[in-house]
């Protein structure tokens, strides 16, 4: 054989790629959902990574966030909505593409030109004909759906658990109510944080105080803002500089903590890399602990969207297990006379209720407190926030050392 012209190698061998053309909005969001159907990424993470990234104007960042949370947390209705004219499960960036398509046509109210034909364009070209023709017989036929469940889009064994706890009509206003897109609101300092941590936030008092599940330091911050206001003091130490021992067991996240300090400028924080079970602290070295545990989220599932697709009937309990623990190890931080404040982000009586019940019979020196401001329900020994058009859901437990 012989060798190629010199010419035609030289061509070839300077030949420049094609750029790329920009991703649009609908693009950048397809993208999304296929790493995490596929790759099981955060929607949160990955999206703020990408946006960051992205050349998009905020009006489309906006679109685009709707699209992949809004799809995300209904994709079990509008998976359903497609697969009524599907013989074979797609491959993954055609069921992506056909969850897109099916979220604008139903729950966004797209017209129907824009969410088929702009999503078909997003879409690889060897799905556009299977895509195009799915989401052209969706315009046109009934939003029905076999169960309630698929219809409001949870897990089955979720969404008999919310019937169960709250009843048949609480339990649908909650899940309707978190399938809502999540309200931003900002703080006086510039920090976005929803108004239910900023509740719980607000119940924390004292001088010395530890945070000890504390990233990404929303609830840190918050208080140390309020020690340097002026807004308490403990008696014990008066006089005395008021702080916040922040900590949380991952490098990675005790950064963001220290990130967010450094972004407000709020100088009262020390942050520490350590498990909550093992704090590098002398006994009775605190006059509060907030144990904002780890949880389920179920009671933030506006803000998580993927949240109820990766939570399982048996995590509550396994959760519950390691924050009766925390609150254990909080318990010889804290100065006698003091308080430990048990918050998570759920609404399930396995992480509220039954964890109270618990450490009745493992800490007797612990005191359930009976004090909680106006907007708390109370609910056990505790107390807590449902779901609503302001909050997310969050239980919460007051103790003082006796």
């Amino acid at each position: 054989m012989g060798k190629p012209a010199k010419n035609e190698s030289s061509a070839t061998k300077h030949k420049k790629p094609k750029p790329e053309a920009p991703k649009t909005a609908r693009g950048i969001a397809l993208e999304a959902v296929v790493r995490i159907e596929r790759d099981g990424a955060y929607a949160n993470l990955l999206l703020q990574q990408m946006l960051q990234n992205s050349p998009l104007e905020t009006r489309d960042r906006g679109f685009v966030t709707e699209l992949v949370y809004g799809s995300t947390r209904m994709k079990r209705a509008c998976d359903y909505l497609v697969d009524r004219f599907i013989a074979d499960p797609p491959p993954v960036e055609a069921r992506a593409a056909l969850r897109l398509g099916a979220y604008q046509l139903v729950f966004l109210g797209t017209p129907p030109h824009a969410a088929v034909n702009d999503t078909v364009a997003a879409t690889p070209h060897k799905f556009r004909g299977l895509v195009n023709a799915v989401l052209r017989k969706v315009i046109g036929a009934p939003v029905t759906y076999p169960t309630d469940a698929i219809a409001l889009s949870y897990p089955d064994w979720l969404f008999d658990l919310f019937i169960a706890q709250f009843g048949d009509e609480d339990g649908r206003r909650m899940m309707a109510a978190m399938n809502e897109p999540a309200e931003v609101v900002e703080r006086d300092d510039g920090y976005r944080q929803d108004r239910s941590s900023q509740m719980v936030s607000a119940l924390v008092t004292g001088t010395r105080i530890a945070d000890i599940c504390a990233a990404p330091g929303g609830k840190s911050t918050a208080i140390a803002s309020a020690q340097r206001a002026g807004a308490f003091e403990s008696d014990d130490v008066a006089g005395s500089e008021p702080f916040v021992a922040a900590s949380d067991r991952r490098l990675s996240r005790a950064r963001l903590v220290a990130s967010n300090t450094g972004r407000l400028d709020v100088d009262n924080v020390t942050t520490v890399v350590a498990d909550g079970r093992f704090l590098p602290y002398r006994p009775g070295s605190f006059d509060t602990v907030l144990v904002d545990a780890p949880c389920t989220g179920l009671g933030a599932l506006r803000r998580r969207a993927d949240a109820r697709w990766r939570i399982g009937a048996e995590d509550a309990e396994r959760l519950s297990s390691l924050q009766v623990e925390l609150v254990l190890a909080a318990q010889d931080l804290v100065a006698v006379g003091g308080e430990i404040i048990y918050s998570v982000c759920t609404i399930t009586d396995a992480e509220s209720l039954d964890v109270g019940k618990r450490l009745a019979e493992l800490a007797p020196g612990l005191e359930p407190v009976d004090d909680f401001p106006e907007g708390w329900e109370r609910h056990g020994v505790g107390a807590r926030l449902l779901p609503d058009a302001h909050n997310d859901g969050m239980a919460v437990i007051r103790f003082r050392k006796t």
